[in-house]
């Protein structure tokens, strides 16, 4: 007898409950005891994720109810992101949509909403988090009808449920004056409306790779759906690539299923169960794990191409290795490899220094996140200013770049400045609108290489009280020549640490990057100038003692605070000729020829 299966994905645009719902999914179902310990957002089980409250990889969950394995899975909600988006849907029978009741769709949800409807997927409307004061759920569900509509759903797909809930307060609802006790209502909506998955368990197994990670018990572990037959632990299987060659043969050693929080190992599995099985070494996501018979690898889902790219190479500073253990470009290329082969969305390349990678992806912070990772790591790096990947007209020969659709919701009497701020950056208003309570919100379609490093100016410009959303809109041609950072920096002409003294006396000359006692070196960025052109100074310099008495005590000096920057605003701050430095204690800037008559050498050739 077929085991009786659901698979669901829950996708949302960032920050709009899934974690959260899905750990209240966990523990209504009875998977934890009524006294267990469970961290809130038990699925971000990343540091990473957890510090910034996002999900970034996709991760599988299994819970029973009413006789039913419901196998879930959390997806991540920023655009960069994407790529684990894509391949998670082609695994499930279906989609649940979680909507914001107060901001309403929003640029991801019409980004993931987009890839399902396409796959011929039915979502559930979940509309979250109505329990907020400024909720607006008749609004909010007349503008996903619309949403569906103008990605050109179906008539099936536009007879969608809709279910109200609280994620935080674990209840979910059909209607709103329903009494508000619990999650059944999701559960059952679930049951009813997504379909078993078609099983074929006559013909032999076949699985695609979707997910893999890597255990260092177990080794590789590749997640994936089984397409046809019953995979059995111990039997014979082979690997295709995309093109049907084999990759390598094997046995499944382990197989496991998921429930909760946890991999439990299983002897059998079949047609229409998520499984991740480990025992083999070569095998990458989009391959086919099949039975030996099996000729044909099975079709994976198409990826969207990078659309941005940085170079990561060795940290050869004056201070290189003093904070990490992995310094050698042998290294840094077999942790790259390693990255690609789990990672679908990054691209990486070969460049004609020996030492140095280009590394392609979705967005600054998709790398900035793979660039944290690695100096948790040991790593020690330079990174230059990310640039965008143009594209040839195959026909007219016209250069085009990537554009993205920007979103932004802000206290309307901050429109005027994100306006030309925005019209600066080469980009066009789409639509404008008020939303109530003082709020506008505007839509911009813009190119990537505009939006680099605008997040922080964003942010200063609306005070804090902005939110501005990106997806990938598509190429269009080369906009023109884009204005970058209006001002110059101060550059260390010595080594050494940093003296109070010599801060003091240059605060009036710009503002300081780096604090008193700090290491610093030549060509090291200490600061950003006031005027717009580069300037060469000394923070090691000490006061001059003598042996005349002042007639007053000398006054202790008082520093302005420093301008600390994450790895985010760094990468986004560094012009051409610069670099970040990333160690795993501290992020520096430099210029990337560290000698001023190299420097001046290199600025004659360009």
């Amino acid at each position: 007898m077929a085991l009786s299966i659901r698979n669901i994905a829950i996708i949302a645009h960032v920050d709009h409950g899934k974690t959260t719902l899905i750990d209240k999914m966990l523990s209504q179902s009875g998977l934890f005891r009524a006294n267990q310990a469970v961290n809130e957002r038990a699925m971000d089980s990343n540091d990473l994720e957890r510090e910034r409250g996002i999900t970034i990889l996709a991760k599988c969950t299994g819970v029973d109810w009413k006789d039913t394995k419901i196998n879930i899975i959390d997806t991540p909600g920023h655009a960069d992101f994407g790529g684990e988006v894509e391949r998670i849907l082609s695994m499930v029978d279906g989609v649940v949509l979680l909507v914001d009741a107060a901001e309403g769709p929003m640029p991801q949800t019409k980004f993931v909403l987009g890839k399902a409807l396409k796959l011929g997927l039915k979502p559930i409307v979940v509309i979250n988090k109505i329990d907020r004061s400024d909720q607006r759920a008749d609004e909010v569900l007349d503008e996903i009808f619309d949403l569906f509509m103008a990605l050109e759903a179906t008539n099936e797909q536009l007879d969608f449920p809709v279910i109200y809930a609280s994620g935080r307060n674990g209840w979910a609802v059909k209607e709103l004056e329903d009494p508000r006790e619990n999650l059944d209502a999701l559960f059952d909506i679930i049951l009813s409306y997504v379909k078993q998955p078609v099983s074929d368990i006559n013909s032999p197994f076949s699985m695609i790779v979707t997910t893999k990670e890597y255990d260092p018990y177990l080794g590789r572990i590749l997640t994936g759906r089984i397409q046809s037959g019953i995979a059995k632990i111990n039997m014979p299987i082979k690997v295709l690539n995309c093109d049907g060659a084999v990759v390598e043969s094997g046995r499944i050693t382990k197989m496991l299923t998921f429930k909760g929080l946890e991999r439990l190992p299983i002897t059998s599995s079949e047609a229409g169960d998520i499984i991740a099985i480990a025992g083999l070494e070569k095998a990458n996501v989009s391959d086919t794990i099949a039975a030996p018979e099996v000729e044909k690898a099975l079709a994976a889902q198409p990826i969207d191409p990078p659309t941005l790219s940085m170079l990561f190479s060795i940290n050869d500073s004056p201070l290189a290795g003093r904070e990490g253990d992995k310094l050698t470009s042998r290294v840094l290329r077999a942790r790259l490899m390693r990255e690609v082969e789990g990672n679908v969305a990054i691209k990486i390349s070969e460049t004609e220094q020996s030492d140095s990678f280009d590394v392609a992806g979705r967005g600054e912070l998709q790398l900035g996140v793979l660039i944290e990772t690695m100096r948790r790591e040991g790593f020690e790096l330079s990174i230059s200013r990310p640039r965008v990947l143009f594209k040839e007209d195959q026909e007219t020969g016209e250069r085009l770049e990537p554009m993205e659709e920007v979103q932004i919701d802000i206290d309307s009497e901050f429109v005027g400045t994100v306006v030309e701020s925005m019209n600066l950056r080469k980009s066009q208003i789409k639509d404008m609108r008020e939303t109530g309570a003082g709020k506008t919100r505007l839509i911009f379609i813009a190119p990537s290489r505009g939006l680099i490093g605008y997040h922080g100016p964003f942010l200063t410009e609306t005070r804090g009280t902005g939110v501005m959303s990106r997806i990938f809109h598509g190429y269009s041609p080369y906009c023109g020549k884009i204005e970058g950072r209006r001002n110059g920096v101060l550059i260390s002409m010595e080594d050494g640490n940093a003296v109070a003294y010599a801060l003091w006396n240059l605060e009036d000359r710009g503002s300081m990057l780096i604090g008193s006692g700090v290491p610093v070196y030549k060509g090291m960025i200490i600061g950003e100038h006031n005027r717009d052109n580069d300037l060469e100074v000394n923070p090691i310099k000490s006061k001059q003692l003598s042996n005349v008495r002042a007639s007053g005590k000398d006054e202790a000096i008082r520093l302005s605070p420093p301008r600390l920057m994450s790895l985010e605003q760094a990468i986004a701050y560094i012009q051409d000729d610069e670099l970040v430095e990333v160690t795993p204690k501290s992020i520096r800037l430099r210029k990337r020829y560290l000698d001023q008559n190299e420097r001046k050498r290199m600025s004659r050739k360009d």
